[in-house]
Order: structure tokens, then C-alpha cells, then sequence
């Protein structure tokens, strides 16, 4: 079984992403970022997800995004928008998911994982400029540039396999798979108990998601 560093948030759709790598056969090391968000809740989240998917091990690697602020996320001055808007909104987290993959990619290396998975989409998305396809494919160029492993002719592949799905889809894809989406936190600004807003954008794309799959939200919220 081949190693492979799996980017774990403790959203639906990082959790589905490790369940579909666990499907394929890799020995999946769980990877989360406590990069100073809003709210712990969606780290509790991936422990949670991480365990129950079968992750061989799951790491935590804290940074202070906070110091440079720039965004809801990270910035307690600026509020959660609580409608949708036009262009990006204030929820993106600048070069939040560069950041990430880097942290990843270093993680691959030294466990001489050529794989790395990460849960973007860009189909029911927010905008977000590093959820695009033509990010992804540029990291993973960049990755092979700045590696010992890739000079050394072992190649890394990032994989985005939710990239082009609908929520639906991913959703469907999570139940064929068994995930109980109820263990996971979407939402920007859950409470310590992982309720969700249900008014921010991540909750409204994920309460549309289950609608448009027939399915059933099983998210707790804390407004209905």
C-alpha cells in the first residue's frame, strides 16, 4: 500500500476525499491545519472523521494566520457575511490552501508519499481563486520543481477528485461510501459545539447540496 498525505479539514468534502483515497488502496496520513480559524470545532471534526475513516495517523500543524488577518476567518474585526455576494468573498483566507498543500507537500516527502489529496471544488464553490483547477495543476508543477524526491525521478501527484463534482454529487459519493456527514463541520462559524449558523455561505451550500441529492441534512444547526 502506498502512502498518501490527505488534507483533512473536517468538512464533508475533505472527508468524503479521504474515504474515496482510503477506497483506492492508500495508507492514508490525515493531515489538519489549525491556522487560527473562528472555531475549533471543525479540528474536533477531522479527529472524529479521521478515526472513523481509518486514517493511519492524523496531524494537527498550527500556524497563526491570524497575525496577518485579511479575512473572516482569521480576522475577528471582519464579520461572517450572512448573504451571498458577488465576487470573492471576504471568507477566503489569502493563500490559505497554498499554505496547506506546502505543508503537505513537505509531509510527503519525508514519508516518501508521491501522493498528496485535497478536497477543492470548483463547480458549488464560494470563488475562491485556489480552488481552480489551474492552481492545482501549478502546484503539482511546482511541487516537482522544488522536491528532492521529484529530481530524484519520484514524482508527486496532487489529486482534487471532488474538483469538478456538484455537492450532490459529493454527497452521493459520501453515502456510497458510508461517511456519516453528521460527524463533520462545515460551517465558518460553528459553535464549540459544532452547531452550525445555517446563514453563512459554506452552510447554504451544504444545506443546498443535501436538497438537490434527495437527501437528508443531518448538520445540527443552531438557526432553522
Amino acid at each position: 500500500m502506498k502512502n498518501a498525505v490527505v488534507l483533512l479539514s473536517g468538512g464533508m468534502d475533505s472527508a468524503t476525499v479521504l474515504a474515496m483515497a482510503r477506497m483506492q488502496g492508500y495508507t492514508c496520513c490525515a493531515l489538519s491545519v489549525d491556522y487560527g480559524q473562528r472555531h475549533h470545532a471543525e479540528l474536533a471534526a477531522a479527529q472524529r472523521v479521521a478515526q472513523t475513516l481509518g486514517a493511519h495517523e492524523h496531524r494537527v500543524v498550527k500556524i497563526d494566520l491570524t497575525g496577518f488577518g485579511g479575512s473572516a476567518l482569521t480576522d475577528n474585526n471582519i464579520a461572517v457575511p450572512q448573504h451571498a455576494t458577488t465576487g470573492i468573498p471576504l471568507t477566503y483566507v489569502p493563500a490559505r490552501n497554498t499554505i496547506m498543500l506546502s505543508l503537505a507537500l513537505a509531509w510527503a516527502e519525508v514519508l516518501h508519499a508521491q501522493d498528496i489529496f485535497i478536497g477543492v471544488n470548483a463547480v458549488d464553490y464560494s470563488g475562491y481563486p485556489d480552488c481552480r483547477p489551474a492552481f492545482i495543476e501549478a502546484f503539482e508543477r511546482m511541487g516537482n520543481l522544488a522536491t528532492k524526491a521529484a529530481v530524484e525521478g519520484h514524482p508527486l501527484t496532487v489529486h482534487a477528485p471532488l474538483l469538478n463534482m456538484s455537492k450532490a454529487e459529493i454527497i452521493r459519493q459520501g453515502q456510497a461510501l458510508r461517511i456519516d456527514f453528521a460527524q463533520t463541520v462545515s460551517c465558518y462559524q460553528a459553535d464549540e459545539e459544532g452547531r452550525a449558523c445555517g446563514v453563512c455561505d459554506s452552510c447554504r451550500l451544504r444545506r443546498a447540496g443535501f436538497f438537490a441529492a434527495g437527501v437528508n441534512d443531518p448538520t445540527a444547526y443552531r438557526l432553522t
